[in-house]
């Protein structure tokens, strides 16, 4: 159901100033560390003190100013974060009061405050079986409040999943390379290869949004299930016997997933509905500017 409008501004700035705090507090210096920018560029001269690179030194200015100088420079950024969120009916699921799609809105805010911060750029995609809504890539707050928007306020035209439609769509739309942030359960298929080949040009970050009651029905009798994607309604025995089903099954779907994503070789992010999501994160940070120093 969509939000009024002055929730919807309730809610978002509610986020903002949740995710302000998260990164000035824990993210920023992670993210800038673990997404370096294009380089270095020119910025000033300086007097040269001892212990300075000599390769450094301005031959020219040290001539004309009768004394040593050296450049000094800094880090370029122009970077481009995309974030990538799958919003087909399933992410309006959720056990523990969040659904899936409240948590991609809070997470991917939390990543588009980071990047600006950093002088980053930050687009949207918005994908269903097909993408529903582009949002191209900008600097700045009132961008990211509108990024944030967009995902708090959709409407989703069709229920169903086809995650590859969207990297074939980002393929097309997104010629310089960029960091990736694909938010999505993951449970649809056909996503692998498109993925493969959007990596080669672009650092892909799936991000995982789980909710504990996809992998364990709880003890209640009869329950009754609708699938949010095909709207099929379903009455389901919640006996030990069927829940120990489900509970395979549903290990089952979880492994060819994990299966999938470590064939790819990238760094994912796993996030619960019931677990603070800036752990997930801060734990993705680390993990990823360890692998970079042994890289």
């Amino acid at each position: 159901m969509a939000l009024a409008t002055a929730d919807l501004f309730k809610k978002a700035r509610s986020i903002e100033i949740a995710s302000r705090r998260l990164v000035d507090t824990q993210l920023a210096g992670q993210y800038h560390a673990v997404f370096k920018g294009r380089g270095l560029v020119f910025s000033d001269v300086r007097a040269y003190y001892p212990g300075d690179d000599v390769r450094t030194i301005d031959w020219n200015i040290t001539a004309r100013m009768n004394a040593p100088h050296v450049k000094q420079f800094v880090e370029e950024r122009d970077r481009t974060v995309n974030l990538v969120i799958d919003m087909s009916a399933s992410g309006f699921f959720g056990s523990h009061g969040a659904t899936k799609r409240e948590i991609a809105a809070e997470l991917a805010a939390v990543v588009a405050f980071s990047a600006i911060k950093n002088n980053d750029r930050v687009g949207l995609y918005i994908v269903t079986d097909t993408v529903e809504r582009y949002v191209p890539p900008k600097k700045g707050r009132k961008h990211v409040l509108r990024v944030i928007g967009e995902i708090l306020a959709f409407e989703p035209a069709s229920r169903r999943t086809d995650l590859a439609k969207g990297l074939d769509f980002l393929a097309k739309v997104a010629k310089r390379r960029s960091v990736v942030f694909f938010v999505s359960d993951f449970f649809s298929e056909g996503w692998e290869r498109a993925m493969r080949i959007a990596s080669q040009r672009h650092e892909i970050v799936p991000v995982v949004v789980a909710d504990p009651m996809e992998q364990q029905l709880p003890a209640v009798g009869l329950l009754v299930l609708e699938d949010l994607e095909t709207g099929n309604v379903i009455e389901v025995d919640t006996s030990k016997a069927a829940r120990r089903d489900f509970a395979q099954r549903a290990e089952q779907a979880v492994a060819k997933r994990e299966q999938a994503l470590r064939r790819l070789n990238l760094d994912v992010v796993n996030v619960r509905t019931d677990e603070p999501y800036v752990d997930a994160l801060i734990a993705f940070f680390r993990a990823r500017a360890k692998r970079m120093a042994h890289g």
